[in-house]
């Protein structure tokens, strides 16, 4: 349901990771390997959504660690999209897989 709204599958599978969990820290590389796409295309979709303030940034020696910004204008409401939009795709039974979820 949100690949109607979210035309970019890795952007759709980058809010589906930061708004699952919340707490989720990870580097560019980290959430490839997690996401199973290329780092190329989430640093570009990773850069968009720290722009628009749905995700932070912090600089750790040569490295972007990126996390959820809590305090995102729509943060709890794209949350609730998210959480319901699988729901309703477990609920259809045509439960696909948005994204690999992380094992925190």
């Amino acid at each position: 349901m949100l690949d109607v709204f979210i035309t970019s599958r890795v952007r759709r599978k980058i809010i589906v990771v930061y708004a699952k969990y919340p707490d989720f820290r990870t580097h560019v590389r980290g959430l490839a390997k997690l996401i199973k796409e290329d780092p190329g295309n989430i640093q570009r979709e990773l850069k968009r959504l720290e722009k628009v303030g749905f995700l932070n940034a912090e600089k750790q020696g040569n490295t972007k660690i990126y996390s959820t910004n809590k305090g995102f204008a729509i943060f709890k409401e794209l949350q609730n999209i998210v959480i319901k939009s699988q729901q309703a795709q477990t609920a259809r039974g045509k439960k696909r897989p948005v994204t690999n979820e992380p094992s925190i």
